[in-house]
């Protein structure tokens, strides 16, 4: 139930499908680690809150670190899990998958029925008790939204109706709990962490018009939070930021489905303080150890914990609502940023594990995780985020389609009546000479008949010169605007679209210390691969200068390595996506060379 109809509506699940490329690897690498989790153990919590398991020693293959039964937020990951299965399905009509969910789903039920019919967490009521009482205790409420938001997935994604059942019975047990309280009381309470709380309460109103539902909506309000934002105050710097951020959703998802104008204003108000005017790291994250940095304030704050893998995440998802709401393609500039430097940057390309921070300091490492030993918040939106890559290409408007990525996909749309299938790809351009400055995808569009639509391709912030695009052999007058969409409308039948999107290398400052720089190529940023702050000097204005391309062919593949040129010391630089273990330096303090200084000749190693 949508009061508000979307501008920009997401295809239906399912209906894009990945093609082979980058983007399909990774999304597979993380399948198969879902698969790989016992269910017993992913259930292991549960079982034990339920007086159905009790082990006198650490069993062979129990989950453990953050899922480890002394922990107070044991049991957050299975809601992940649940969450992305539930995607895959919905996206591969994977039947396996979908299976080893199903079961879990209902030893879920038959835990909530072992203790008395409402209460399915991992962990004890007493904890929602203790943070009434003011006693310390570790986001219980976060927690306990992970399963119930797993619950919901497998419900609208995966058709699962016991998963709604068990969702509507815990929904009880919180209608009853938040009815004995004041607004000062909830207040209090909700200090502490709670996750989505307030979107999983509006998506369940959503789902039922349930006036209970209705209620939770706005018991889970945060006037502390929110009304500071509504009155232009920054309430955002050296807060939690993941605290934050589903509050945020929460807000967004209310206003979609009450029509209350006040929870769209909160959304735009969040944005505003936390984009527009506190500024961004190139990467596209604004966090240093999880919390808001101060408005452009950033060069300080560069570390060893940037940009936590949930606020990457969450602002990802919170960008594509304003996305549907609005059509700008600012938001899909973001969206692309954030998804080639953060949820890439941040999982391992070859274990599929994921770096809870990206650290930004010069000579930094990524810590990643393990499969089982570890468990961070960040590893729970990290199976989550892997299921993004199909979701943020194409929307729906009231003209036709908007294509907002480049990612390697084939569409199954319908418009009018009309079936039609589109096939977006990325030329690799193995034929070329020298390493290619554009990006060039071409679009194939088939329909079962003749039929007239829009079609709006993004022009992405990055594009450096004005783009080419063909509908057949017709070449389209294009502006040289940016961040915009041009936009198509004919009579479509069996039609090809070529898309060449000029890019260069570009320096990206900090802002409040413009002469260190990071190198970005196109939408990446680039990693130098040293272990301590290095200087380079020349034009930052011409990167082109100080930076040239480097081992760019492996067999027919190019690849975007560059090496310094005319430095005393030789540096490798590779896509930050593409960095494992190897230490390396994003920011670097670029100064104009003195005229008499010689430089030596480069050392090319890789440094690790």
């Amino acid at each position: 139930m949508n009061h508000i109809p979307q501008l920009y509506q997401p295809l239906a699940r399912g209906r894009v499908r990945l093609l082979p490329s980058m983007f399909r690897q990774r999304f597979l690498l993380n399948r198969a680690y879902l698969m790989s989790l016992s269910s017993e153990n992913l259930l292991q919590n549960f079982y034990m809150e339920a007086g159905l398991w009790s082990p006198s020693q650490k069993p062979a293959g129990c989950h453990w670190g953050w899922e480890s039964p002394t922990s107070q937020v044991r049991g957050h990951f299975l809601g992940h899990w649940l969450s992305a299965a539930a995607a895959i399905y919905a996206e591969e009509g994977d039947l396996e998958l979908k299976a080893k969910a199903d079961h879990i789903v209902g030893e879920l039920a038959r835990c909530q029925q072992e203790n008395g019919g409402e209460w399915v967490g991992s962990v004890p009521e007493k904890y929602l008790q203790w943070l009434v009482r003011g006693k310390a205790v570790w986001a219980p409420q976060y927690v306990l939204h992970k399963t119930m938001m797993g619950l919901l997935g497998m419900y609208r994604l995966a058709g699962n109706e016991q998963a709604l059942d068990i969702l509507l019975k815990s929904a009880r047990w919180f209608t009853r709990w938040t009815s004995q309280f004041s607004r000062q009381q909830m207040d209090d309470i909700l200090d502490t962490e709670t996750g989505g709380m307030l979107e999983l309460w509006s998506d369940l109103y959503g789902i039922t018009g349930n006036s209970d539902h209705l209620d939770l909506i706005y018991r889970y309000d945060r006037p502390r939070l929110f009304d500071r934002l509504l009155r232009g105050e920054d309430a955002l710097t050296n807060m939690h930021a993941n605290t934050t951020i589903p509050e945020a959703q929460g807000a967004a998802r209310a206003w979609e489905v009450t029509g209350d104008e006040r929870w769209r204003k909160i959304v735009e108000a969040y944005w505003r303080f936390a984009v527009i005017e506190r500024g961004a790291f190139c990467t596209g994250g604004q966090t240093c150890g999880e919390i808001w940095t101060p408005p452009g304030e950033l060069a300080a704050r560069l570390g060893d914990k940037n940009q936590e893998h949930c606020t990457v995440y969450n602002m990802m998802r919170l960008a594509q609502y304003l996305l549907t709401w609005t059509g700008d393609a600012v938001y899909a500039d973001y969206w692309e940023r954030n998804l080639y430097n953060g949820i890439l940057a941040q999982q391992h390309p070859q274990t599929g594990m994921v770096t809870y921070f990206l650290p930004l300091q010069a000579g930094a490492i990524k810590k990643w995780g393990t499969p089982t030993d570890d468990f961070w918040c960040c590893h729970g939106t990290l199976v989550q985020a892997q299921t993004l890559y199909s979701r943020g290409g194409y929307y729906q408007d009231k003209d036709g389609l908007a294509v907002c990525q480049y990612i390697p996909t084939q569409v199954d749309w319908e418009w009018q009546g009309t079936h039609i299938v589109l096939t977006l790809q990325i030329d690799p351009q193995t034929g070329a000479i020298h390493r290619p400055t554009d990006v060039r995808a071409t679009l194939t569009i088939h329909c079962e008949t003749p039929v007239e639509f829009a079609l709006s391709l993004r022009i992405p912030w990055w594009v450096c010169k004005r783009p080419q695009i063909r509908v057949n052999e017709r070449l389209e007058e294009v502006s040289g605007q940016t961040s915009c969409y041009h936009t198509i409308r004919r009579t479509w039948y069996d039609d090809v679209v070529h898309i060449v999107l000029p890019k260069s290398l570009v320096t990206c400052p900090l802002v409040d210390e413009p002469d260190t720089v990071a190198f970005m190529d196109g939408p990446v940023v680039l990693a130098g691969l040293c272990d301590a702050e290095t200087q380079l000097h020349g034009d930052q204005q011409h990167p082109e200068t100080l930076l040239v391309p480097d081992n760019e062919r492996e067999w027919g593949n190019w690849k975007t390595s560059y090496r310094s040129r005319g430095q005393s010391n030789g540096l490798r630089f590779i896509p930050i996506y593409e960095v494992q273990e190897e230490r390396y330096t994003v920011y670097f303090p670029v100064t104009e060379r003195p005229e008499s200084s010689v430089p030596q000749s480069p050392n090319l190693s890789r440094s690790k």
